[in-house]
């Protein structure tokens, strides 16, 4: 069974988080059953589980690249305004 990663895992609900683990679990046993046809199902369930944490994830990626860039925007006219304010 394939993990989803630490920060998409951070952003799961409760609910998400309680019901992805007991998913891993049941993959878990049935690959150590050989049953990696069921394992395979379990792991779908898992990719479509993890959606909306990935998305809500890459929101807020956006959200920081978006302050970033107002950051540098808002520093770059600091720093005319101050050629300015010296001519």
């Amino acid at each position: 069974m394939r993990h989803c990663s630490v920060q998409v895992r951070g952003l799961l609900t409760r609910d998400e988080l309680d019901r992805y683990n007991a998913l891993m679990e049941v993959g878990s046993f049935l690959e150590s059953q050989t049953r990696y046809d069921l394992a395979y199902t379990v792991q779908k369930e898992v990719d479509l589980l993890i959606q909306p944490a990935i998305e809500r994830l890459k929101d807020k990626g956006r959200e920081r690249d978006r302050a970033t860039q107002e950051y540098l925007e808002a520093k770059r006219l600091g720093l005319n305004d101050d050629e300015d304010d010296e001519d």
